[in-house]
């Protein structure tokens, strides 16, 4: 069963765009880097991020161009 406080961050995250997801996910990384156990379950929260982030990363099919 998920923890429930990386559960609501990284339900809350999903409707972020690319940029803001970034940040994010960049500014933990630097913060967990720089004070290690800074934040409770940052590791958990990291992958969720990054995985979030690399969803929002994927390809979208093209639109065929009218002609």
């Amino acid at each position: 069963m998920p923890n429930p406080l990386t559960r609501r961050l990284l339900l809350w995250a999903q409707d972020l765009r690319f940029p803001r997801l970034a940040m994010l996910t960049i500014a933990l990384f630097v913060a967990d880097v720089l004070i290690p156990d800074f934040i409770p379950f940052i590791d958990e929260i990291l992958l969720g991020l990054a995985s979030l982030l690399l969803a929002n990363l994927r390809r979208r099919p093209r639109l065929p161009q009218g002609g």
